[in-house]
C-alpha cells in the first residue's frame, strides 16, 4: 500500500478570521502565535510553499507589554545613507506615537523573508484602539 503526500492547493483553502486583544499581552509571545496562524502552521493541511494562513485582526495594540527594560532600552534604527542621517527611536517613543507599528514589525520579522511572506503579512490587520472595521467577517477570538 502506497501513501501519497497531501499538498494543499490555493483553491482548497478556506480562510478564517481571528481576533486578538493585545491588552496586557507580552509582545514577542503574542507575535509568535500570530505568525503561526498567518503562515497556516496551526492547520493539519499546512503546506510550506502555499499560503495556508488565516486573517488576524489585532486590537488594543497601545496596551501591549514588554518584559524587563526593553521598552526604554531597545531602539529601532534607520539610516538614510547620508552623513548624519542615522535616526534612532526607543520602543517607548514608538508605542506612544504609532503602537500598531511595534506589533506589525514583530510579526513581520517572524514570517518568511520572500514573496510568500509578504503575502502572509498582508493578512495582518492591527489597530491601536479597541475598534476595528472587520466586524462583518465575524472574527473568532484567538487565545494569543
Amino acid at each position: 500500500m502506497q501513501r501519497q503526500t497531501y499538498f494543499a492547493r490555493k483553491d482548497d483553502i478556506e480562510r478564517q478570521w481571528h481576533h486578538v486583544d493585545a491588552d496586557g499581552q507580552v509582545l514577542g509571545r503574542m507575535a509568535s502565535r500570530i505568525a503561526t496562524v498567518l503562515m497556516g502552521k496551526h492547520r493539519p493541511e499546512y503546506t510550506p510553499h502555499v499560503d495556508c494562513g488565516d486573517f488576524v485582526v489585532v486590537t488594543n495594540a497601545e496596551k501591549i507589554v514588554m518584559t524587563g527594560n526593553k521598552l526604554t532600552q531597545r531602539v529601532k534604527t534607520r539610516y538614510s545613507g547620508y552623513p548624519g542621517g542615522l535616526r534612532t527611536r526607543t520602543y517607548q517613543y514608538i508605542l506612544e506615537k504609532h503602537p500598531e507599528r511595534l506589533v506589525e514589525d514583530a510579526v513581520r520579522r517572524m514570517l518568511p523573508k520572500n514573496r510568500l511572506g509578504r503575502k502572509m503579512y498582508k493578512k495582518l490587520k492591527v489597530y491601536a484602539g479597541p475598534e476595528h472595521p472587520h466586524t462583518a467577517q465575524n472574527p473568532a477570538p484567538m487565545n494569543a
